[in-house]
């Protein structure tokens, strides 16, 4: 029981911090998350089968935070995310993800 209620409380807490970020809405016909999506996040709706990072690294922030988004799919099919140094991920419907710049590529965190 105490599990149970633990991971609720986990979920609504992850909920309210993603209401905290600006929404950004992928471009229509673009296949392309922008950079000054920093912070953000990516609403995927409709999106083309394939969705591409910014192919050069964004950098960091002027208190030297790393470039990070989160992108949720709303669908209605599955969406690969592709960078640069063979990052990919696949999103499915109504997942959302953590992306962000290490310094080197972009990694996925969990």
């Amino acid at each position: 029981m105490k599990s149970l209620l633990f991971a609720l409380i986990f979920i609504a807490a992850q909920a309210i911090t993603m209401q905290d970020k600006p929404v950004v809405h992928l471009k229509p016909h673009s296949n392309t998350i922008d950079s000054n999506s920093r912070g953000s996040l990516v609403d995927l709706s409709n999106a083309p089968a394939t969705v591409y990072l910014p192919a050069t690294l964004p950098v960091p922030d002027a208190d030297g935070g790393p470039w990070s988004v989160d992108v949720k799919n709303f669908g209605p099919a599955p969406v690969k995310i592709v960078g640069r140094q063979n990052f990919n991920a696949l999103i499915s419907v109504g997942q959302t993800i953590h992306i962000l710049v290490n310094g080197q590529g972009y990694v996925l965190k969990h």
